[in-house]
């Protein structure tokens, strides 16, 4: 079995913690988190479910660092939520300041961890915690394809009237305004989407998509989501430990993939005990392809920002 480590106990850590001691894939998953006495009764609250829900993970809840070391996978939600009416990139400075001391101490502790990064601006934040940590980039990896494609799956089945298991998306490029969800690869109910969908609806879904965390946040008010982004990271913790090598979206290093190089974006990629082992190449068409690249180069210019930050 193994260890992981979830940083922050807020509601994506601590529902991350839930999903994962519940999947009963870990000895322990450690919470940790700055507020005294937070992560320490969530950990008690959810060990009390065990005889309930019938799971051995053992839950630790820390305000350190100690009880996280030797952790083979380190998932770091810490950091400030958006708000109604913020962007992603309006909490960069906030946010780089908190991933990078984070990270310092995760990679101290356990320094042949694979970290995934779900802090936003997720990019942005997943390029800072590879930069600190100094881990190889294929043990940094960042969640944010595995969750806009739930959504675009979810808006397809809910607006075509089918299971969004039986719709088959992918969704590439940053988290946030240059999003590239890929209309070319999508199936529902076993047919490409153009014969189920006018282009019209389909531009519809995919802005939607693009707009997805943003939805919530404006109806929550206070707080963003957090059920689908927890499932996400809950199963590519569950890839990387069962070394699967299955194929998900996830925010990753490429080196050369769709004629781009050196800067972390989202790309389908197969996930094994040290990470990402590949990264894949689909077959888009010319316009994905360039949309692909454009996020690419809007990425690059704010990982270039955050470089400065951690300079």
């Amino acid at each position: 079995m193994a260890k992981v480590t979830v940083v922050g106990a807020g509601k994506y850590g601590s529902t991350t913690v839930q999903r994962l001691a519940e999947m009963d894939i870990a000895d322990e998953v450690v919470m940790t988190d700055i507020v005294e006495g937070l992560p320490q009764g969530l950990a008690l609250d959810m060990n009390q479910s065990r005889p309930i829900e019938g799971f051995e993970t053992r839950v630790v809840g820390s305000n350190g660092y100690q009880e996280t070391a030797g952790s083979d996978v380190v998932v770091i939600t810490a950091g400030v939520p958006r708000k109604p009416g913020m962007s992603r990139m309006d909490l960069l400075e906030t946010n780089a300041k908190i991933v990078g001391e984070v990270t310092r101490k995760v990679a101290d502790a356990s320094p042949e961890a694979v970290l995934i990064v779900v802090s936003n601006p997720l990019d942005e934040m997943t390029s800072l915690a590879a930069e600190v940590s100094g881990f190889p980039r294929e043990r940094v990896m960042g969640q944010a394809g595995m969750l806009d494609t739930a959504r675009f799956k979810h808006f397809l089945a809910e607006e075509l009237g089918t299971s969004p298991s039986r719709v088959e998306a992918m969704t590439l490029g940053s988290h946030g305004d240059t999003m590239v969800p890929v209309p070319s690869m999508v199936k529902v109910d076993g047919k490409p989407l153009t014969e189920v969908a006018d282009a019209e609806t389909i531009e519809r879904l995919v802005q939607r998509t693009r707009d997805g965390g943003a939805e919530v946040v404006a109806l929550l008010k206070s707080g963003s989501a957090y059920y689908a982004p927890s499932s996400a990271a809950a199963a590519m913790v569950a890839a990387v430990l069962g070394d699967t090598g299955e194929v998900m979206p996830v925010c990753a290093w490429v080196t050369g993939q769709y004629g781009i190089d050196g800067v972390y974006l989202g790309v389908p990629a197969k996930l094994g005990r040290a990470g990402v082992a590949e990264v894949v190449e689909l077959p888009l068409t010319d316009t994905e392809l360039a949309e692909l690249r454009e996020a690419a180069e809007a990425v690059r210019s704010k990982q270039a920002d955050v470089a400065k930050l951690i300079g």
